[in-house]
């Protein structure tokens, strides 16, 4: 018989009840053992709904109590590394929801004290899972492609119904992305969610683009507007690698109409690579001169923003069982959620001074 993962969840948003529970309770290797929140009015629904019988409102108190193999964390941004830090310590491995942190020396911390304990670090990034991802980051780490020089990374998308603090859970046409709990007014609070376009959006943007060529960043300078809200909602940032490349990174969440846009272009000496993640498909323009398409592997569709089906939602807990029993790799490292943080703390960092660059050794010290 395979053995069992035993997995608890802390944190029971919309997120975790729409994507990571569901897949865990299906799962035939997996023994989701408990749930932790804060808040306990919200416990006794889903232990019933999720036949979940141990619930917790201290997730220390859990930790302390049941035997684990793992735990996804899926709390409040503000929260993450408290968390993350907590179950690593306890000798667990963690699938952690995006942002990683807030704070590049928090996710340096993480990522040391993974590797000491002989954890693994999984970020809950779909995208990563994808084949034309796993395929255009092959050929970019190999360098067939030459020296990359200039990426082009876009994402415009539309919650900025979020970031005014209304989730529209009252509206029927969210019930399949809400099925039990919506996120309320997390997005619109930074005390909670840390801000808003960045944190929510640019952070997965960013980590496909640094798990796509294992780059990091060097510097940054960025500009952003809140709009009406109270966090950002439009970004405009410039980043230098640490091999000299430049990469021009914008988003938007107040996009009006559509399905939303999420678009990278690596360029390099001898060839380039074309991705549009939200068709599913791509282009490689190989040195030779010939060009390689990439579409959606079997199982895997265009993916619509505003169609969660299609949205690989359930990648990470899955891939996080098989790394958990030894099965897999880690496809979405600790690290790819690390330096998407070095560059949005900078970038945050940059608008706050009108754009003036900011070095990331600089966050540091």
């Amino acid at each position: 018989m395979t053995k069992k993962a035993r997995v608890a969840v802390i944190g029971t948003g919309w997120w975790s009840t729409y994507a990571h529970i569901p897949t865990l309770k299906e799962h035939p290797d997996v023994e989701l053992v408990a749930l932790a929140d804060i808040r306990a009015d919200i416990l006794p629904q889903l232990s019933k709904h999720f036949r979940v019988e141990k619930t917790y409102t201290d997730f220390r108190q859990m930790l302390a109590k049941e035997p684990l193999d793992g735990v996804v964390v899926a709390v409040w941004h503000v929260s993450h590394y408290e968390v993350a830090r907590a179950c690593l310590e306890r000798g667990l491995h963690i699938l952690l929801e995006k942002p990683m942190v807030l704070e590049a020396r928090h996710g340096r911390d993480l990522c040391e004290l993974a590797r000491k304990q002989n954890l693994e670090i999984v970020m809950g990034y779909p995208w990563q899972f994808l084949q034309l991802s796993l395929r255009a980051r092959g050929v970019l780490q190999s360098g067939s492609l030459g020296r990359v020089h200039f990426i082009s990374n876009v994402f415009s998308s539309s919650p900025l119904h979020l970031y005014r603090g209304d989730d529209r859970s009252d509206q029927p046409e969210m019930a399949s992305h809400y099925p039990l709990i919506g996120p309320g007014d997390v997005y619109s609070d930074p005390a909670r969610s840390g801000g808003g376009q960045g944190h929510l959006q640019v952070t997965h943007s960013a980590a496909l683009m640094f798990f796509l060529t294992g780059l990091k960043p060097s510097s940054v300078l960025a500009l952003m507007d809140n709009l009406d809200v109270r966090v950002d909602v439009v970004n405009a940032i410039i980043a230098r690698m640490d091999n000299g490349a430049l990469a021009s990174v914008g988003s938007t969440g107040a996009m009006h109409g559509g399905s939303g846009k999420l678009d990278i272009q690596v360029y390099s000496n001898n060839g380039w690579v074309d991705l549009d993640y939200i068709a599913g498909t791509g282009v490689i323009h190989h040195a030779d001169g010939s060009t390689e398409t990439l579409g959606p592997a079997p199982g895997e569709a265009g993916l619509s923003q505003s169609g969660f089906p299609d949205y690989p939602s359930r990648a990470p807990a899955n891939h996080f069982v098989e790394v958990i029993l030894g099965q897999s790799v880690n496809r979405s490292p600790g690290e790819c959620g690390w330096r998407a943080v070095e560059l949005l703390e900078a970038a945050y960092l940059s608008a706050t001074r009108g754009g003036q660059a900011v070095s990331v050794a600089s966050l540091y010290r």
